[in-house]
Formats: C-alpha cells, sequence, structure tokens
C-alpha cells in the first residue's frame, strides 16, 4: 500500500479506538443498561466518519503549511502546467434548468474573453446544454444564447441545444451531447450554471491533461463566489477553509484515485462517453448523484482522475438561505443513497468503492446523531447521567468536535500562521472575526440539518420518490411564516431534548448546548441568516469576507 494510503487509514482506525475508547469510559461507570449499549451502538457508527475528517486534515494541514506549491505538490502528474500552447479542441459545457441566462451567461463571457486575451480562444467552443421544459421559459433561454452569440467575436464557437425531454437529469444531459454533438471535441469542460471559471485554470486544466495522455478526468477545487446574503457568505467562509484542507489531504493518498465533484472539471470525451454511461439501477430509477460513480468507472477503466486542490479562478454560487440549502442537501442524501446497490456490482476498483462507501457515510450518520441526541437525553431525564464523570465527558466532547470539524479548524488555522494569506481576508482580526462568527453558525446549523436529513431519510424509507428539481438561486428573505411551517418538527425535538438534559442540571444543559442548541433556535436562525439587514451588516464591516471580496472596486457586486 502506497505510504499515503498507509497514513490516512493509521490516522481512521486510531482515531477511532481512541474516540470509542473516550465515549465507553463516559458510558461505563453508570454500568451497561440498555440505553448505554444503544448510546454506544450508534455512537460506533459515527465514528468512521469522524476518522475520515481526521485522516483527510492532518496530512492537508500539514502539505498546506510546508509545501510551497501545495496543489502542485499533491498532483501526480510531471511537466510544465503553467506555460505553452493548447493544442486540443474543448467544448465549454453548460448545462442549465430553467435558469436565469442573466446570471449563467457573464461568467461565460468573462472566460471567453480571457481565453482570447490569452491566445487560446480558438480551442474553445461554448454549449448550452438546455433541460429546460417549459416553453416560454425556454424560448427566453434561448433568446438570451442567441443574443449573447451575436454579441461574440466569433458567433460561430457558440452553440445551443435544448433536449425534449430530460431523461437522465443531467447525467443524460453530458451524455446526450456527447452521442450526438461532440464530433471533433477532444476534451469537455463541465460547467454547472452557478459555475465561473477564470481563463487561466482553465488552462492550466488543459496542460495537465495534455502532459498525460493517460488522465481521463482532472477536478478543480471549487469555492463560493463573494455572497451578499448572510447565510452563503458564512456557509461558504467556512466551506472554503475545510474544502481546501480536505481536498488536499485526500489528494495525499487517492493520487490518481480522486473524486469527481460533477462541474469546473475538464474530461476526455472519448474516454466520458465509453466508460460512464450509466445504466439505471435494479429498482428501475434513475442513478441521481451520478458524478462520483463517474469517476469510479473511469478508474475501473485504467484512466487516471485527479484533483487540483487550488482555489484560484474556480467558483460556484451556495444556496441564498436556509431552506434551499436543506432542499440541496436532501437531492444529495438521496442520490449518495442509492450507492448501496452499486457496492457489490462488478468494474469498480477498490478505490472507487471506497468513493461510494464515503459518500454514503457523509449522510449515514444523520439518524445516528439524532439517536445519540435523544438516547443522551433519556439518561439524563432518567438519572443515568448521574454516574457520569464530567471530565471523561468534557474531553470525548472535546475530541468529537474537533475530529468532524477539523478539516476547518485547521483551515482557519493555516490562514493564521501566514501574513499574507491572512492579508488575503483583510487582515488577522477580521479573519478571525469571521471564522469566529462562522463556528457559531455551523453550530446552531448542523443540528437542524442532521435532524432534516433523517426526516428525508424516514420518508425515502416510506417510499417517496427521490429526484432533482430546479433551484433557486436568488437571494432572498425567509419570513416567521415559512420558517415555522418547516421548522416546527426540529424545535419540537428541541425541546423535548433540553427537557431531559433539563432533569440533569445546568451542567447538562449547558453542554448539550452546542451540539443541539440550534434545534431550539431553528426558526430565529433561519429567519436571522436571510434578513436583509443582517447580510448588509456582515458586509458593512467585511465579516467573513473572502479574497475576491476583498479584491472588488468598492460599491460592485
Amino acid at each position: 500500500m502506497q505510504p499515503g494510503r498507509l497514513v490516512f487509514f493509521a490516522i481512521l482506525l486510531a482515531s477511532s479506538v481512541v474516540l470509542a475508547w473516550m465515549m465507553a469510559r463516559v458510558l461505563a461507570p453508570g454500568g451497561w443498561r440498555v440505553a448505554e449499549v444503544a448510546l454506544m451502538g450508534c455512537f460506533l457508527g459515527i465514528v468512521p466518519w469522524l476518522g475520515v475528517c481526521l485522516g483527510n486534515a492532518l496530512p492537508g494541514f500539514l502539505v498546506l503549511v510546508g509545501a510551497r506549491n501545495p496543489p502542485r505538490a499533491v498532483l501526480p502528474v510531471a511537466g510544465d502546467i503553467e506555460a505553452g500552447p493548447v493544442t486540443l479542441t474543448i467544448a465549454i459545457a453548460v448545462t442549465v434548468r430553467n435558469e436565469d441566462m442573466a446570471q449563467v451567461l457573464p461568467p461565460q463571457r468573462a472566460l471567453l474573453d480571457g481565453l482570447d486575451a490569452a491566445g487560446m480562444g480558438e480551442r474553445f467552443v461554448l454549449w448550452v446544454l438546455s433541460d429546460t421544459q417549459d416553453p416560454v421559459a425556454a424560448t427566453t433561454e434561448a433568446a438570451a444564447v442567441a443574443a449573447f452569440r451575436a454579441a461574440d467575436g466569433d458567433p460561430g464557437r457558440v452553440r445551443y441545444r435544448r433536449r425534449v425531454e430530460n431523461v437522465g437529469f443531467k447525467a443524460g444531459n453530458v451524455m446526450e451531447f456527447l452521442d450526438h454533438h461532440a464530433d471533433g471535441i477532444d476534451l469537455v469542460l463541465m460547467m454547472d450554471a452557478d459555475s465561473a471559471m477564470a481563463a487561466e485554470p482553465v488552462l492550466r486544466l488543459v496542460r495537465i491533461m495534455q502532459a498525460d495522455a493517460r488522465i481521463g478526468l482532472v477536478q478543480h477545487l471549487t469555492v463560493g463566489r463573494p455572497a451578499a446574503a448572510a447565510f452563503p457568505r458564512l456557509f461558504q467562509f467556512g466551506m472554503r477553509a475545510g474544502m481546501r484542507v480536505w481536498a488536499t489531504g485526500q489528494a495525499v493518498w487517492q493520487g490518481d484515485e480522486g473524486p469527481y465533484w460533477g462541474h469546473n472539471a475538464i474530461f476526455r470525451a472519448a474516454a466520458f462517453r465509453a466508460h460512464c454511461r450509466l445504466e439505471t439501477l435494479p429498482d428501475g430509477s434513475t442513478i441521481l448523484s451520478h458524478d462520483q460513480v463517474e469517476a469510479a468507472r473511469l478508474r475501473a477503466a485504467g484512466w487516471r482522475v485527479c484533483v487540483w486542490a487550488g482555489e484560484d479562478g474556480s467558483q460556484e454560487a451556495n444556496p441564498p438561505a436556509l431552506p434551499e440549502f436543506l432542499h440541496r442537501d436532501v437531492r444529495w442524501l438521496a442520490g449518495n443513497l442509492q450507492y448501496r446497490h452499486l457496492l457489490r456490482l462488478p468494474g469498480f476498483r477498490w478505490m472507487g468503492r471506497w468513493q461510494l462507501a464515503q459518500a454514503i457515510l457523509m449522510f449515514l450518520g444523520a439518524p445516528l446523531y439524532v439517536a445519540v441526541l435523544g438516547l443522551a437525553a433519556w439518561l439524563a431525564a432518567t438519572g443515568g447521567a448521574e454516574e457520569v464523570p464530567r471530565g471523561a465527558l468534557l474531553g470525548m466532547a472535546a475530541a468529537w468536535g474537533f475530529a468532524l470539524y477539523s478539516p476547518k479548524l485547521l483551515g482557519y488555522l493555516e490562514v493564521l500562521l501566514f501574513a499574507a494569506r491572512r492579508a488575503g481576508y483583510g487582515g488577522g482580526w477580521r479573519f478571525a472575526a469571521g471564522a469566529g462568527l462562522e463556528v457559531a453558525f455551523t453550530l446552531l446549523m448542523d443540528p437542524v440539518a442532521q435532524m432534516h436529513k433523517t426526516l428525508a431519510m424516514l420518508r425515502l424509507a416510506l417510499g417517496r420518490k427521490a429526484g432533482w428539481l430546479p433551484q433557486n438561486r436568488s437571494d432572498r428573505g425567509v419570513g416567521w411564516g415559512e420558517a415555522v411551517r418547516m421548522f416546527w418538527p426540529h424545535t419540537l425535538v428541541g425541546v423535548a431534548a433540553f427537557a431531559g438534559f433539563a432533569q440533569a442540571g445546568w451542567f447538562a444543559v449547558l453542554l448539550a448546548l452546542p451540539v443541539a442548541g440550534g434545534l431550539l433556535l431553528a426558526v430565529p436562525f433561519c429567519v436571522a441568516t436571510a434578513d436583509p439587514a443582517v447580510s448588509a451588516w456582515l458586509r458593512r464591516h467585511g465579516i467573513a469576507a473572502v479574497p475576491e471580496e476583498m479584491e472588488r472596486p468598492a460599491g460592485t457586486r
């Protein structure tokens, strides 16, 4: 086994053993009643994901603080990827479905202009691949692309195709393009409707593909666009820190068997067409979360799948408010849980199966978390917490929190260690203020998200069908009525849990607040993080601002 993989699995195993031992120390003094055994069993189900977080975070952090060029240090490709001509033909494929084209097309104009400025524009063709079903929306969409094409210096390089039926959702959209419209195309730059990439990182991805003919796909790390609204602003501030560490650490041990996140990536058209055609599942349903399956299929066919773990010039938009975020999470949950049908099928390498299993683990912990919370509240209410040693409980809670949030926490530490990186965020104090507020934001949001995913799993278990629906990407406020209708179950669970904790005294309540307090505050949290006044305050003080926002001229958005 490669050294990086040995390190990852050693961290995963060691952290799992230590966390399990710490939890046993907490539960054992009072004796192993049914509730303690059940709580321990649920915690053991959560532990592997905590080990995955730590196993990616620690190596990623060491590379980020120790390497001169971290993305290059973990890219298993030799040769110059920063200069040289582009000799291949590339399609920029943008998938849309009922989108506001005034938001979709400007980033593509900026990309084409940047490619032209670099003298490489003639190698690229822009394809807008539409799955829009509403005829009126489709007419507006086609008119927007026609105007975009007419304004281009080379109108022939701008193409538009709309499917009458969106069979197979996005994966079917892409495969239909490859089957019928990709003659003469060597590479495809895959872009979502909310994707934005600059010319320099796109050309780097192309040169990576040219440097190694065995590479079938290169995924670029993607960060959130500068956001005005409070919810995406805080979310992507933390996501950026965590994903930088996560992607770097993951690349250390996965090498050329990396992930695909479905956009802001480039792949070989012929290889993707040959190996990434997705069949239906045994029950006849469509595979929803296609990207990880496609990466695993490419690697099983002998193609290398790599990651450029750099942030520069690769962006996406994040959901504008908590309801949209949770709706997206539920879509991902439904898709990832489908992978259980694929794990035992032939045609995957062991790393591909690991990628699918890891995607399942990311969501499988939600009902276990809710069960741990409920069992802990039950023990508190029935006197089972009286023998719990407080020191051991505090230590276990701290270790659990650090393991779970280690990518994000180490990402914050990495920025604070370097003056130049702090300066990109407006200085150390401003960055620290954003990090502190984002940690509080995450602690409030996570219990709500875990509860929401648990409820979604129950609905799926009861036979509710899952599918992809159009997404709202526009900033909006959330009224109290909407928040109450959506989060009254979460609030009731929170009230019941804290009623149980209150029976054990103030210590139990205080300890539960960071891990479950968000349930009590779900409704006001949803409203506040979508409030224009809160959003304006954050912008005015530069809190949770990302480097791209700091670089923009005053008054621009």
